[in-house]
């Protein structure tokens, strides 16, 4: 079982936007002792339903999870994936979201006492990686845009352009195309490891070694400030577009007191 004890916390900030649409939650989950589910999600410029939803359903499916005979990553996999799936459609078929074009993107995390970790995500809301000090890996579009070239047979620089069109668009709620749910796993989590999910008002802000350093030496609560802090401070000096909303989900694994 685990060596540590997990430290845990969510914060926002409404940046330059009229109303916050982002979303950020911690769930444990009731059929299953010791199991932490981390969610992030990006409503997008219309409205928080797809967000809402997207907590919503997560929510209820982890309520409903139980371990069974072992611990699975794979099924752990499963049901995130079931989560975005079921997300989709209610914000498809839900005639007042869809009316009002409800979309989210999503960073979903699952940390287990049998010191596994499963995440997955859709669109550019991210899940980072961290081991004492340092960025050992994050979500990105690589996978999305082999999709788009293996899959759907789209030339790569189309599949490459694919945040400037519609069609291709990877979020939970789009119209014209389901989700792409990119699902990863880590085993043997030790005291030292750390994970952050945030959306796009924070992570084009900050280089990897710069939330590394901070997640692995401050709390959840003072790591937040000073991150969003320093996204604010950068935004504003652009100053072009206006700060976007910036959320984030923070877990680190700490040993246990003596």
């Amino acid at each position: 079982m685990s060596g540590y004890k997990i430290e845990a916390g969510t914060a926002q900030h409404i940046g330059d936007r009229p109303r916050q649409n982002d979303r950020a939650a911690l769930f444990t989950a009731p059929k299953a002792p010791g199991y932490v589910l981390a969610v992030a999600a990006d409503g997008g410029p219309a409205n928080a339903l797809g967000a809402e939803q997207l907590l919503h359903t997560s929510k209820q499916l982890f309520d409903e999870y139980k371990v069974g005979d072992t611990p699975s990553v794979e099924r752990l996999g499963q049901l995130l994936r079931e989560i975005a799936q079921e997300t989709h459609d209610v914000l498809r078929m839900n005639p007042l979201s869809a009316d009002r074009g409800a979309q989210s993107t999503m960073a979903l995390l699952v940390l287990t006492p049998a010191r596994q970790a499963v995440w997955a995500t859709v669109g550019d809301t991210r899940l980072y990686r961290f081991t004492n000090g340092a960025c050992t890996g994050k979500t990105g579009d690589a996978e999305y845009i082999d999709h788009l070239i293996t899959v759907d047979k789209l030339p790569p620089d189309a599949a490459r352009k694919h945040r400037s069109s519609r069609l291709l668009n990877n979020v939970l709620g789009n119209p014209l195309k389901p989700p792409f749910v990119a699902v990863g796993a880590q085993q043997d989590l030790r005291a030292g490891d750390g994970f952050l999910l945030c959306t796009d008002g924070l992570w084009p802000w900050l280089a990897d070694n710069e939330l590394a350093a901070v997640v692995a030496r401050r709390t959840p609560r003072e790591a937040a400030d000073l991150l969003i802090g320093k996204a604010r401070e950068r935004a504003q000096q652009r100053g072009d577009a206006g700060w976007d909303n910036c959320t984030l989900a923070m877990l680190r694994l700490v040993a246990p007191a003596a």
